[in-house]
């Protein structure tokens, strides 16, 4: 489960997974002696804090694929079997934790059990995951509880191993009476993180982490479950896209690299307005027409709005260079961030979610020129601690 400041998200783990890295005979925590040897030939064997981040990240790479190749000869497969190979969807672990998940996921917001019927719905859920998909993400209070039931609905019907597909859901807005909304005891049976680590000892979900928390928030729930000797949290579900960056490049990288919480972010499209339907106005069917979306019309005819168009319309050619769409490209700058363990991407029709899942193929084209390219035109880069002392 994660915990949202407006609610709380919980997401599991297959018992194969689980089992996996408790038989393997392999250390994450093993030094490298590379370093070692440049020092003894002579050389500086000192590294910048992202140099020893990437010497990290390939490190456990390593691992994996050495771990991943023992497994498979052990059932006596190849990589041919595995769904990475086959669907050619990354995956990457959720913060430092061992949970595997698609780059990309599938949200429920607005679209299940409203703006979308059953039917699109599970054309959807096949969509994502027939194209290597196992994250898919839904809050209680999603259309009143209806998109929870819904997903559930369609992976009974489909069949799919529930070991195979990692759920996370947000707690918060859970109903109308005042003991069965926010984060009190009453509501998730006791304080936060005591309450998370009791969920995660029942059974009922296999990590927990937050969502539209601040750092300050996710630091203090972490010193808390160190000191009482409870789980703490492994993500933060924030929103990042091209015109909202600080939290996941400045704010987020940090806590990584202190206690190991992973980002997890929506809204990839910007609600739609990367999308580029909003160019020339609100089309009378898409979500910013819905009476309950009145914020994001305001928003979008707003001055920054119409600056917001006019950077979109500049980055069209960069997009068309790579032989991408422009929602492609947003997805494709999400993903080119590592510190990103996976994007949730919310469509409303199949042929949306087959596009926007089309980033993948863009995302080795993401190159350090391209998204120099990126940043100069839309002059937003935040800065942070690493970047002033370059």
């Amino acid at each position: 489960m994660l915990a949202a400041r407006t609610g709380a998200a919980g997401s599991q783990i297959s018992e194969e997974s689980t089992k996996l890295r408790k038989q393997s005979g392999f250390s994450g925590t093993g030094k490298d002696k590379s370093p070692k040897k440049a020092s003894e030939n002579g050389k500086d064997s000192s590294l910048s804090p992202s140099g020893q981040s990437q010497l990290r990240a390939r490190q456990l790479a390593l691992l994996r694929e050495v771990e991943m190749n023992w497994y498979l000869k052990l059932c006596d497969l190849s990589s041919e079997h595995t769904t990475a190979h086959t669907t050619g969807m990354p995956h990457r672990n959720l913060g430092k934790s061992g949970l595997r998940v698609s780059c990309l996921g599938l949200g429920t917001w607005v679209t299940f059990g409203g703006q979308i019927s059953d039917e699109v719905a599970e054309r959807l859920m096949t969509i994502a995951y027939e194209s290597g998909v196992n994250l898919f993400d839904t809050a209680e209070v999603y259309a009143a509880g209806k998109a929870e039931v819904i997903l559930g609905s369609i992976i009974k019907k489909k069949g799919w191993r529930r070991s195979s597909l990692v759920i996370t859901t947000k707690l918060y807005w859970g109903g109308k009476a005042e003991t069965e909304r926010g984060l009190s005891r009453k509501h998730i049976i006791e304080e936060i993180v005591r309450a998370m680590t009791h969920v995660i000892n029942q059974g009922m979900a296999m990590y927990w982490g937050t969502s539209r928390w601040s750092a300050m928030e996710i630091m203090e729930a972490y010193s808390v479950a160190r000191q009482f000797n409870m789980i703490p949290p492994v993500c933060e579900q924030a929103e990042y896209h091209l015109f909202q960056r600080e939290k996941v490049e400045v704010q987020l990288p940090e806590l990584y690299h202190k206690i190991g919480v992973g980002a997890m972010t929506w809204s990839p499209l910007a609600c739609g307005i990367i999308s580029g339907k909003y160019g020339n106005g609100v089309p009378e069917s898409s979500r910013a027409s819905l009476k309950c979306y009145q914020w994001l019309k305001e928003r979008i005819v707003s001055e920054e709005g119409r600056k917001q168009q006019n950077k979109l319309k500049d980055l069209s050619p960069i997009a068309e260079r790579l032989g991408c769409t422009l929602p492609q490209l947003a997805v494709a700058w999400c993903l080119r961030n590592e510190g990103v363990s996976s994007v949730l991407l919310g469509s409303s029709s199949p042929e949306q979610l087959i596009e926007n899942l089309g980033a993948i193929q863009v995302l080795p084209k993401m190159t350090s020129h391209v998204v120099n390219e990126i940043d100069n035109i839309l002059r937003n880069k935040p800065y942070s601690k690493k970047d002033y002392r370059s």
